[in-house]
Formats: C-alpha cells, sequence, structure tokens
C-alpha cells in the first residue's frame, strides 16, 4: 500500500493546478482523493486545510472542498505580488553561476520546443514553469516555494480572467531575461520581468470569467505529471 503524507498530497494538487489540470471551481472530494492516495480522510482533510491557509481550495459548508476561484481584485493582487517578488529576486541576485545559466538556456530551449508542439497544455505548462526555474537557479529555496505558490494562483487566475496569451512574446521575455543575468546587467533583468509581468496583468479582463468545470476527471487530473510547469 503507498504511503502518502498529507505534504504528498496538497503538493500533488499544487503541481495538478500548475500543469492546468485542475481548473477553478472543481470539486475535491475527500473519499475520492482517500481512495486514490490510500489514506484516512482525515489525513486528506488536514492536506486541503493545508492548501486552504495558501490560498488553493475552500470549504464550502455541507457541499465540500473546491479549488478556489479567484476574484478578479484577487487576480491583480497575484500580479502586484509577483511584481514585487520576481523582480526583487533579480534585483537581489548577484550574478548567476554558469550551471545555473545552463539551466536557464536549457529550459527556454524546452519553451521553443513546446511551442512548436502546438500543445496548449505542454505550451502553458513550460512557460509557467520558466518562473519557478528561475527562483530554483537564483538559489532562495524560500523564494521558490514563494514563486510555486504564485505561479499556480496565477494559472488559476489565468484560466478565468485571460484569453490564450501570445506564447511566443512570453517565451521571447525568458530568453531577454536570461541573456540579461548572463551579461550580469540585473537592472536589466529586473526591467524586463517587470514589463512582462505587467503585460501578463494587462490582459486579464472580467468578462472572461466563466462557471467552475466539472470534477468527474479528479483521477486523472491528480495523476503525476510528465510535463514541464507563467
Amino acid at each position: 500500500m503507498a504511503s502518502h503524507s498529507k505534504s504528498d498530497i496538497a503538493e500533488r494538487v499544487v503541481q495538478s493546478i500548475l500543469a492546468r489540470r485542475l481548473h477553478p471551481g472543481e470539486r475535491l472530494g475527500e473519499q475520492q482523493l482517500a481512495d486514490m492516495f490510500e489514506v484516512s480522510r482525515t489525513l486528506v482533510r488536514e492536506a486541503l486545510m493545508q492548501l486552504q491557509a495558501r490560498g488553493f481550495v475552500e470549504v464550502r459548508p455541507r457541499i465540500g472542498w473546491y479549488v478556489v476561484e479567484p476574484s478578479f481584485e484577487e487576480a491583480r493582487e497575484t500580479y502586484a505580488a509577483r511584481r514585487v517578488i520576481e523582480t526583487g529576486m533579480l534585483r537581489d541576485a548577484g550574478r548567476p553561476l554558469q550551471s545555473a545559466l545552463r539551466s536557464l538556456r536549457e529550459h527556454v530551449a524546452a519553451e521553443r520546443e513546446a511551442i512548436g508542439t502546438g500543445d496548449a497544455a505542454v505550451r502553458s505548462v513550460a512557460l509557467a514553469d520558466f518562473h519557478v526555474c528561475l527562483a530554483e537557479c537564483l538559489g532562495n529555496r524560500f523564494l521558490t516555494s514563494m514563486v510555486v505558490d504564485l505561479s499556480a494562483r496565477t494559472t488559476l487566475v489565468s484560466a478565468l480572467y485571460q484569453s490564450p496569451s501570445e506564447a511566443l512574446d512570453s517565451h521571447d521575455d525568458h530568453a531577454r531575461i536570461v541573456e540579461a543575468l548572463a551579461d550580469g546587467d540585473n537592472l536589466l533583468a529586473e526591467t524586463l520581468m517587470r514589463d512582462h509581468i505587467d503585460q501578463l496583468a494587462a490582459r486579464l479582463d472580467e468578462r472572461l470569467a466563466g462557471v467552475g468545470r466539472s470534477s468527474d476527471r479528479l483521477r486523472d487530473a491528480l495523476l503525476p505529471s510528465t510535463g514541464a510547469m507563467d
């Protein structure tokens, strides 16, 4: 029998949000999750409470647990938070090691390959994961954890309030940020990141908000993803 901790379950949910396999408004049934992970409902409830504290799920009285549907104001606040954290991260980074730059360039190349496949989900995951990869390469695990949460939050926001973004534009932004870091120009990298996030925020459109999706595919959504993760 598989052994999972509440943190394992919580992180599987977050990774499924990042991979766009779980959507705003989807129901997370306690018993279904307990069966999937072969744990008690008590452990599942503890994992969901952990996610609730991080702002990813909510409990609706007498109904159950659901992936949150951020309000439009919360959507704007998400990008405002990313603007502060991700630009500050670059400002204070110092010059990345060559191994970090190699990893970032490999990721940018993988983005372009993902865009070329024409698979919207693969493309979105690769673009989103750039920000996590950048935080990891800059070496601060606390900032990385924050960027993971903000990236997942942005995924929920974009599902509700953004039409499909210009993937190639985002990819080009990422490539320019990496090359600025390679040149030792952190100020330029910071400016490019600020402009990138501002452009993403400018695409928010309250009129695009739709309805929650069915939870019938919960098991498939929470299977470990083999993809990468804007």
